[in-house]
C-alpha cells in the first residue's frame, strides 16, 4: 500500500479561511498544533480522494490511527503527532474523535436534519477546539462555546463547498429535511446556479449558522491566554462576515470566499477587538489618597 502522504492535495494550512496557529500564538505551542494540523489534513485528503475505493480510505485511516498509537510507523504524520503529544504529556482522544469524523465521511454520504450534522460536527470540528485549548491548558469549560465556534466554521465550509461536494464526491452534508421542505433533492446542487428555493434553503442554512456564531461570542472572554484569546477572536470575526457573505450570495455561481483585503481588515477588526478587551480587563484602577 501507498504511504498516505502520496495521496495530499497539496492543501495547506495557508489555503484554510481561518488561521492555523498563526505567529500569534505562543512559539511552544505552535509545532504541536501544527503536527496535529498535518495529520488531520492528510486524513481529510484521504477521506476526499477520488479514486481510492471506501476499502482503500479506511485502511489508509487505519494505518494513520495505527502510527498515532505507537503500534505502526508507517504512516509519517501519526508518528510526528504521537512524538509531538507525548513531549507534551497530551492524550491522543481527539485525534482519534477526528478520524472518527473522516471514516464516517467515507461511507456516509447524506445528513437527514440539523441535528446529524451537528452530531458530525462534534467530532469533525469541536475536537480540533478542544485540542488547541488543551493544548494552552484552557479549562473544559470553554468547550461548549468552541464547540459552537468550531461547528460554525465547519458548516461554512459545507456552505461555500456544497456543489463541489455533491459533484465530486456525491456527498451532501445540507439537511434532507431542509432541502425537502423547499420541494428539493440533492440534484439541485448540480445545476450552474442555484434556483430562488434552493437560495432560500442555502440562507437559511446561514442564518442557522449566525445563531452558533452568537453562542460562541463570549468565547475569547473565557480564555486566559491572551495570545490564543487574540487568535479566537479573529476567527470570529472572519466566521461572521463569511456567514454574512453566504446569507447574501449563491455558493453554486458566485465567489463565497474573503477576498485579501477583506480577510485583513476583518482579522484587523477581531484583533483590535480582542485587545481593548483585554486591556480593559488588565487596567488597574488607580486608588487616589487626599492629602491630610
Amino acid at each position: 500500500m501507498i504511504d498516505s502522504a502520496q495521496l495530499r492535495s497539496g492543501k495547506g494550512h495557508h489555503d484554510e479561511n481561518f488561521p492555523v496557529a498563526s505567529w500569534v500564538i505562543r512559539r511552544r505551542h505552535r509545532p504541536v498544533i501544527h503536527a496535529f494540523y498535518e495529520f488531520v489534513r492528510v486524513a481529510d485528503d484521504i477521506a476526499d480522494h477520488p479514486s481510492l475505493s471506501a476499502d482503500d480510505k479506511l485502511a489508509h485511516l487505519d494505518r494513520l490511527e495505527q502510527s498515532l498509537l505507537g503500534r505502526s510507523e508507517a504512516e509519517p504524520e501519526g508518528v510526528a503527532l504521537r512524538v509531538a503529544l507525548q513531549s507534551r504529556g497530551l492524550s491522543a482522544c481527539h485525534a482519534e474523535d477526528v478520524l472518527r469524523a473522516f471514516r464516517q465521511d467515507v461511507t456516509k454520504r447524506r445528513y437527514a436534519d440539523w441535528n446529524e450534522l451537528i452530531d458530525y460536527c462534534s467530532y469533525s470540528a469541536a475536537p480540533v477546539g478542544r485540542f488547541v485549548l488543551d493544548v494552552h491548558g484552557e479549562l473544559h469549560s470553554t468547550w461548549p462555546a468552541s464547540d459552537a465556534l468550531c461547528a460554525a466554521l465547519q458548516i461554512i465550509n459545507h456552505l461555500q463547498d456544497c456543489a463541489v461536494d455533491f459533484r465530486t464526491l456525491d456527498r451532501v452534508y445540507l439537511p434532507l429535511d431542509a432541502l425537502a421542505e423547499r420541494g428539493l433533492s440533492v440534484q439541485a446542487l448540480g445545476e450552474a446556479r442555484a434556483s430562488p428555493a434552493l437560495l432560500e434553503c442555502l440562507h437559511a442554512l446561514a442564518a442557522r449558522t449566525a445563531k452558533l456564531l452568537e453562542q460562541s461570542r463570549d468565547l475569547s472572554a473565557q480564555i486566559r491566554d491572551a495570545r490564543l484569546a487574540i487568535e479566537v477572536s479573529v476567527i470570529q470575526a472572519l466566521a461572521v462576515r463569511l456567514v454574512a457573505v453566504l446569507r447574501e450570495r449563491d455558493p453554486l455561481s458566485e465567489p463565497v470566499h474573503l477576498g485579501k483585503r477583506a480577510v485583513v481588515t476583518t482579522a484587523a477588526s477581531g484583533a483590535a477587538r480582542e485587545l481593548s478587551r483585554l486591556f480593559v480587563r488588565n487596567v488597574t484602577p488607580v486608588r487616589r489618597y487626599q492629602t491630610p
